[in-house]
C-alpha cells in the first residue's frame, strides 16, 4: 500500500514516469556500494534484538521476556524521532563531506535538533515511567515495578543515543562504514557476554542494563572516531550544555514531585513549560532563533 501511495504521489507531482530497466553494470555497482550499509544495518539489528532472544532462553522466569518487551516497545516508539531526523542530516553531511567547517556547523545544529526533544521524554520516563503501562491492568504491582525499572534503564540508553547518535550519522555519511561495522560487532560481543553472565540471575533488568552498557561503549567509540577520522572537532561545550539542561530538568522535576504531589499530566505539563526557559538559560536555544521561526 505504501509503495502504491508513493508512486501515485510521484505521478501526481511529476506526471507520467518513464520506465527503463536498469542496466546490469549499473545495478551491480549499486549493489556493491550499498553492501557496507546493508551489513551495518544487520549488525545493528542483531545488537538491538539479541537481548530478547537470550531472555527467552536464559531468564529465570518466562515472564521476564514480557517485562522487557513491554518497556522496549516504548523505547522503539520514542526512538522513531531519531530515525526521522537523522536521515536528513545524513544527506547534508554527505554533501559537505569535503568541507570540515560546514560539517562542524551541521554537527552543532544536528546535536541540538536530535537531542533536545528526547531529553524531555527521558525525564518523563525517569519520574513518571509507571504512566506508560496504563494498559497492563491485570498485572500485579511487582510486575509493573519490574517493567518500570526496565523502562528507566532503557530510556537512560536513549539519553546516551540522544547525545551521540548524530556522530554515528556523521561517520556513516563520510565513508566510515567498515569501522562502524566493527564497532557494532564489538557492542554485540559485549552485550552477549554481559547477558550470559547476568541474565540467569537478574532477568529483564539485567538485559536493560546490558543494553545501556553497550550503548555507552558504542557512543564512546563514535566520539573517538569522529575526533580521529573526520577532522571535525567534538563540541564538548554543547554536550556540557545538554547535560546541564537535562540535570536542571530532572532537578526541577524532583523538586516538583516532592513539594506539590500533582497529577502526572499536570506535572508533565508544568515541566514541559519549564523546559523552554531551561533551554534559553543554557543557551541551547537563542532568542534570535525563535524570532526567525516566527517570521
Amino acid at each position: 500500500f505504501t509503495a502504491v501511495l508513493f508512486l501515485g504521489l510521484l505521478r501526481r507531482l511529476f506526471g507520467p514516469l518513464p520506465h527503463r530497466w536498469p542496466r546490469r553494470a549499473g545495478t551491480l555497482h549499486l549493489v556493491r556500494q550499498s553492501w557496507p550499509f546493508a551489513f551495518m544495518i544487520v549488525l545493528y539489528g542483531i545488537n538491538e534484538r539479541v537481548d530478547m532472544v537470550l531472555l527467552q532462553r536464559l531468564a529465570p522466569a518466562p515472564a521476564e521476556a514480557g517485562y522487557y518487551a513491554a518497556a522496549y516497545r516504548w523505547l522503539d516508539a520514542v526512538s522513531m524521532y531519531s530515525w526521522t531526523v537523522l536521515p536528513l542530516f545524513f544527506a547534508r553531511f554527505a554533501h559537505a563531506a569535503q568541507r570540515p567547517r560546514e560539517l562542524r556547523q551541521l554537527l552543532w545544529v544536528g546535536q541540538r535538533v536530535s537531542a533536545v526533544p528526547l531529553l524531555l521524554a527521558v525525564a518523563f520516563v525517569l519520574f513518571r515511567g509507571e504512566v506508560l503501562f496504563w494498559q497492563f491492568s491485570h498485572s500485579s504491582p511487582p510486575e509493573l515495578a519490574r517493567m518500570v525499572q526496565c523502562a528507566k534503564l532503557l530510556f537512560l540508553n536513549l539519553f546516551v543515543q540522544a547525545l551521540f547518535a548524530i556522530y554515528s550519522t556523521l561517520l556513516t555519511s563520510t565513508n566510515h562504514q567498515r569501522v562502524m561495522s566493527w564497532l557494532a560487532a564489538l557492542s554485540i560481543t559485549l552485550n552477549i557476554t554481559l547477558n550470559l553472565l547476568f541474565l540467569p540471575r537478574y532477568g529483564a533488568v539485567a538485559a536493560a542494563a546490558n543494553t545501556l552498557a553497550s550503548g555507552v561503549l558504542v557512543s564512546a567509540g563514535y566520539v573517538w572516531l569522529v575526533r580521529q577520522r573526520t577532522g571535525v572537532a567534538v563540541p564538548w561545550h554543547l554536550l556540557a550544555r545538554l547535560a546541564l539542561a537535562f540535570g536542571l530538568l530532572c532537578g526541577g522535576w524532583y523538586a516538583l514531585q516532592v513539594s506539590l504531589h500533582l497529577a502526572w499530566w499536570l506535572e508533565a505539563g508544568l515541566m514541559t513549560l519549564t523546559f523552554g526557559p531551561i533551554l534559553l538559560l543554557t543557551r541551547l536555544v537563542h532568542w534570535r532563533e525563535i524570532r526567525q521561526l516566527r517570521r
